[in-house]
């Protein structure tokens, strides 16, 4: 039957004036169609297995499926089937083949099957064939559930105003599907430090973290793509972990998994890139700025065939529901295994600096977690040592993780020998505060010292303290000669008689003579 279908309620007035007896022509002039078109109808009817009483019951989709059932003939023909047992290996070239065309694969088939479709029934059912192999789903959103990730294709860039060049960087995009609430934000590359510097900005822009992270198969994110179970990337898993939720990639190569960050991309490409195309940049915070007040713009922009705007939908229903910041920023996280040296300190490559060990796990492999301010060292599981992390010096020790000697070494000071002498003799104090006054290297004051604490442990007190009281008196107070004093027993020696004036004789000339400039030679004083 020609034309255009007719509506089914006006075929079921047909039905019913057949059925109470009416003729064709009269049928017809009733409802206005030609006559054509009533035998036309009639015979379908009488075609069909129920009776026009059980067909006027049927409701219009049913009855008009039952009388326009189509032509069959497409599907039974050889032609059609000859095509459908090569959709699949049509498709798989389209899809994989490098400059494969419909085109050619019509011109393949024709050669096959000369007497095949023409180009554009080709083209009709093997579209038909990959809608029916691909159908597309409907995703429900919940609540404050997801956040998409993802990086624009496209770049930003700036003029940096030392050199003149032309900075590009890459766009971060994330959007919370329930609410379409979306964020951007422009970052120097897509390493795993700018891409957690923005996503944790994009948490905070939010003020609350949602339960599962939903990133693209990005580089930064994931180290090695799997349909099936990725291997996330560490510093992601810190990051999830620290905001206490949980990540799952996008599968390779399949944008339907984040489709509406896709479409937050194209959106963004349209309400932030191109108002912002003519606006010169010569700083990443500069152009930031910008980006932040078009998002905020695009957030606050009626949806269509919707009464609300995403911004209105998200602070409504959706930021209740994120989960509340922890006080503290994520730090990155970086793991080494390292092995302690003979020092008790390891070497952090990336800082050039030593860190301390306790002495007791020298030569032990240990594992070294830091972050740009702390580095922690574990050691089966236990935490044995917590450093403020140091970029310039060499050497960050603890003095408790020092063996005794070491800490005995580095503790060495005049208070330290003064506190060690005190209650052990007034000679021995007065010795080591009157060696503590010369002025010599501290190493060669500490090393007497400890000389003479190892001389007093060896020698009886008495005999030790009038050797210290003899180096007093002779005003030398190094080791070697307090031990010799007691070496050769001179403390036993009689004590030397005080000396006697001279007697008075002319010939002293006196202090006052030395001290004259011009010499006064007395003409009568005799030679």
């Amino acid at each position: 039957m020609a034309g255009k279908t007719k509506r089914m309620s006006q075929i079921k007035q047909l039905l019913r004036l057949h059925h109470e007896g009416k003729g064709k022509k009269e049928i017809a002039r009733i409802l206005g169609i030609s006559r054509n078109t009533v035998k036309s109808y009639l015979e379908k009817a009488a075609a069909d297995q129920m009776d026009i009483p059980a067909l006027l019951r049927l409701e219009e989709p049913i009855l008009e499926a039952r009388l326009h059932a189509g032509n069959p003939s497409y599907k039974e023909n050889q032609r059609y089937g000859d095509l459908t047992a090569k959709t699949s290996y049509l498709l798989k070239e389209l899809k994989d083949g490098v400059g494969v065309t419909r085109r050619l694969l019509w011109e393949e088939y024709r050669e096959e099957f000369p007497q095949g479709y023409g180009y554009t029934q080709f083209c009709h059912h093997l579209r038909q064939q990959k809608v029916a192999a691909n159908p597309s789903m409907v995703m429900p959103h919940k609540a404050g559930d997801k956040l998409y990730i993802d990086f624009a294709g496209k770049t930003m860039s700036y003029v940096d105003r030392s050199t003149g060049e032309i900075v590009k960087c890459q766009v971060f995009v994330a959007c919370l599907p329930f609410s379409d609430y979306g964020f951007a934000m422009a970052v120097r590359s897509q390493s795993v430090e700018d891409f957690l510097y923005a996503l944790r900005c994009c948490l905070e822009d939010f003020g609350g973290a949602p339960a599962l992270l939903f990133p693209d198969n990005l580089k930064s994110a994931i180290v090695k793509a799997n349909p099936y179970e990725p291997d996330i990337n560490r510093a992601l898993e810190d990051f999830a972990n620290h905001y206490g939720t949980t990540t799952h990639p996008a599968r390779v190569r399949k944008p339907k998994d984040k489709a509406l960050v896709e479409n937050q991309v194209k959106l963004i490409y349209n309400r932030v890139y191109a108002r912002l195309r003519k606006v010169p940049f010569f700083d990443l915070p500069a152009m930031n700025k910008a980006i932040k007040e078009k998002v905020r713009d695009h957030n606050q922009t009626r949806m269509q065939q919707k009464n609300y705007c995403r911004q209105e939908r998200f602070l409504s229903a959706e930021k209740p529901l994120l989960k509340p910041l922890p006080e503290q920023a994520f730090e990155i996280k970086y793991y080494r295994t390292l092995t302690v040296g003979k020092n008790n300190h390891i070497w952090l490559q990336q800082d050039k600096h030593y860190y301390s060990v306790p002495y007791r796990h020298t030569g032990v492999k240990v594992k070294v977690i830091y972050t740009r301010s702390v580095v922690h060292i574990y050691v089966k599981g236990e935490c044995v040592a917590v450093h403020p992390r140091v970029f310039y010096g060499t050497y960050t020790t603890q003095p408790d993780h020092l063996c005794s000697a070491h800490r005995h070494y580095l503790d060495r000071s005049p208070d330290y020998y003064m506190r060690k002498v005190s209650g052990k003799g007034s000679e021995i104090n007065e010795l080591f505060k009157l060696i503590f006054a010369q002025d010599k290297h501290p190493e060669q004051l500490y090393n007497t010292c400890n000389g003479l604490l190892n001389l007093q442990r060896k020698t009886e007190g008495e005999t030790f303290n009038k050797a210290c009281a003899m180096a007093i008196e002779a005003g030398n107070y190094g080791y070697h000669f307090v031990r010799n004093i007691i070496k050769n027993k001179m403390i036993y020696l009689p004590q030397e008689t005080e000396e006697q004036p001279l007697p008075e004789h002319k010939n002293v000339r006196g202090k006052s003579y030395y001290k004259q400039t011009l010499l006064n030679f007395d003409t009568n004083e005799t030679n």
